[in-house]
């Protein structure tokens, strides 16, 4: 109710303003169309310096109302680098656009017609030009810089031991899987995919590293303050692997694998009490407009202590052991067999 009010206020002294500039604007016709004119430039003027000052007192409101409402703190190392960086380029860009505004503003009141002025024009400033363009360039050079040393860092290879976990995208959910002790995930072939027999990635059961790999759908585990690579796969269209809790997205190609690595720092139960909410969860959206479902692709993140881990993995079936509990292992097709796995790149990069 209070913010309609304050909408209705804001509103009414527009009009009002725009009541009695129209007012003035009458007298002065009465009194000459010179005077009318010269009474015209200096009420814009004066309304320029108004808009001014009350838009960049309502550039400061919004930014206090929705600082730290958008979303809690950077729940990883690189992500708050990341929002070091957004700091850095808010700085650098807001001293442009207030130093940019009021020069704009203030030639406008400075400068606006008189009896008597000419407007002086120059056709080119070989001086002025290179400064603003040398100017322009190292900011954006300051900025390009930070971007890509952020951009190779999360890309890179990451620590050798870091924790790995294969992210599959599909329309219209995400699959995980998980190496198991042996620390390297199995081979995998797009044309052994068969959901119906327990065997929703393609997973080769001919590879022996494939006995231990759990799989999870619509679930990712990740231990704290433990650096996780993402070796990101897709199977039918382009995803993205959105999150926004750890300031970071990599898209999901399908046949190109991609990776990217970060260091979790906050619990799912300590963001729990950080936010306030006891229902909050880590969410990985897929953030690539991907088909009809794509507002349902999501997946929950949970972040937890080393020892709740493995508890819950120790407490998973291979799925390995899920497609054959029943029966035999099938066996790869010729076929199968004689094709180059996809995830012969994965496999190698996956090993510590």
């Amino acid at each position: 109710m209070s913010g309609l009010l304050i909408v209705l206020t804001v509103v009414l002294i527009l009009v009002v303003i725009i009541q009695i500039s129209k007012a003035s604007e009458y007298v002065a016709i009465l009194k000459g169309r010179d005077k009318a004119q010269e009474h015209a430039n200096k009420v814009n003027a004066t309304l320029m310096i108004l808009f001014l000052i009350f838009g960049m007192i309502g550039v400061y409101v919004c930014h206090e109302l929705l600082k730290g409402k958008l979303l809690p703190e950077a729940a990883s190392i690189q992500g708050k680098q990341i929002d070091q960086m957004i700091f850095v380029t808010l700085i650098l860009t807001g001293i442009i656009f207030v130093g940019t505004q009021i020069g704009l503003f203030y030639f406008a009141y400075r400068y606006r017609g008189k009896p008597g002025r000419k407007a002086k024009f120059f056709p080119d400033n070989d001086k002025l030009e290179i400064t603003w363009t040398s100017i322009t360039a190292g900011v954006l050079l300051i900025l390009i810089i930070f971007g890509l040393r952020e951009w190779f860092l999360i890309t890179s290879p990451g620590p050798r031991d870091a924790m790995v976990v294969e992210v599959t995208g599909k329309q219209f959910n995400w699959m995980f899987r998980y190496p198991g002790k042996d620390g390297v995930l199995g081979g995998k072939d797009f044309k052994l995919i068969n959901p119906a027999q327990s065997n929703p990635l393609g997973q080769d059961w001919t590879d022996k590293a494939n006995d231990d790999d759990v799989v999870s759908n619509g679930e990712m585990h990740l231990v704290v303050n433990k650096p996780v690579r993402l070796i990101i796969n897709s199977q039918d269209v382009v995803h993205d692997v959105g999150l926004p809790y750890f300031r970071m997205k990599m898209d999901a190609m399908p046949g190109i694998p991609t990776t990217l690595w970060f260091t979790p720092t906050i619990t799912t139960a300590q963001m729990k009490e950080k936010t306030g909410d006891p229902n909050f969860v880590y969410e990985l959206a897929c953030d690539q407009l991907c088909g009809n479902g794509h507002y349902s692709m999501r997946a929950t993140i949970i972040v937890e202590t080393q020892q709740e881990f493995d508890k819950w993995i120790a407490g998973q079936q291979s799925q390995y052991k899920l497609a054959t509990s029943s029966e035999e292992a099938p066996a790869a097709s010729d076929s199968a067999k004689q094709a180059v796995p996809v995830a012969d790149s994965v496999k190698a990069v996956a090993v510590r």
